[in-house]
């Protein structure tokens, strides 16, 4: 009997539900991150002060390389482990709303960020351990994540909105209010006050992803290793550099990774400036449009790979 359930499991394979996985995933980092770059500076931290507060989330990579990402993909069901570093993710989220001094957001940010940047590779193994044939399939379930991050950008174009300006406008009609609301965002001071509804966002939809995890298909811990492999994950990982195209593939990451944290340093900064006067309810759905053509490359990765490869697909 079980090895006719063995059979038959493959056939269902739980697309929505790792797409819906994704898609919160991303949410919760694109709801805080774009912004903060401008935020820390109106409250008063020093330019040290914030590289300690942004340098967490690079950290907690590095740590997750070395570290948690293995602890947890050999000693926990993945999905348990989701559940519980987005419940103490999310509650730091929310920590984060209530302070503005310097060491309380420091530990909260950290506690956040520690818990958070493991979950990336769980995701992804959760969503691996699910596909019949994950050249194809991996592509569309994680466009999940990118369209995850355009969401959670678009709630603040009313979110940060000056009602108060809206209301004394008096709109007749929910088209005008509308139009009235989208063209009233906040600036100076009063942005500053509201920009951490972006935690309360981010913290919401952290806390709704833990109980979400908890849904998911099982997937164990993988607590046995082959006698081929090293047991400590990142070593075994970085034997990989021997070969040329993953050694190339590192290094195109790496540049990557420059240019995605250069564009999110500063264009929140630059678009508030005088020099463009974007409304502070515009910055972050403006900045999402550069994710618009990495949801069409997600949904045609698949193909591609399969009919150039992965050296000819790096190339073009």
């Amino acid at each position: 009997m079980s090895a006719e359930v063995s059979v038959q499991q493959p056939a269902s394979r739980p697309r929505a539900r790792l797409f819906l996985m994704m898609l919160l995933q991303l949410f919760i980092w694109g709801a805080w991150f774009p912004l903060i770059f401008g935020y820390l500076p109106t409250l008063g931290f020093s330019p040290i002060e914030q590289s300690w507060i942004l340098n967490a989330f690079p950290v907690a990579a590095i740590a997750g390389l070395f570290f948690s990402n293995q602890f947890a993909d050999r000693n926990f069901a993945a999905e348990r482990f989701l559940s519980f570093s987005h419940l103490v993710g999310g509650l730091s989220m929310f920590g984060l709303t209530m302070t503005t001094d310097f060491w309380p957001f420091l530990i909260l940010m950290w506690v956040h960020c520690l818990f958070y940047v493991p979950t990336i590779s769980i995701t992804n193994s959760i969503a691996f351990a699910h596909m019949k044939d994950p050249a194809s399939e991996f592509g569309p379930i994680r466009m999940g994540g990118t369209l995850g991050w355009i969401l959670a950008a678009w709630p603040f174009a009313f979110i940060l909105v000056d009602w108060a300006a809206v209301r004394a406008a008096e709109p007749d009609g929910l088209i005008e209010l509308i139009g009235t609301a989208l063209g009233s965002g906040l600036t100076g001071d009063a942005l500053r006050a509201a920009t951490p509804w972006t935690f309360r966002v981010a913290g919401f939809t952290s806390l709704a992803l833990a109980l979400y995890a908890l849904f998911l298909p099982h997937t164990p811990a993988r607590k046995t290793v082959s006698e081929s492999m090293d047991k400590l994950a990142w070593l075994e990982a970085a034997k990989l550099l021997r070969h040329p195209f993953i050694l190339m593939l590192w290094i195109v990451t790496l540049a990557d990774s420059f240019v995605h944290n250069a564009f999110f340093n500063w264009a929140a900064v630059f678009f508030a400036s005088e020099a463009v006067g974007i409304p502070g309810n515009w910055i972050m759905p403006v900045m999402s449009i550069g994710q618009v053509a990495e949801i069409v490359t997600m949904i045609v990765l698949g193909t591609v790979l399969k009919k150039l490869g992965w050296r000819v697909t790096m190339m073009v």
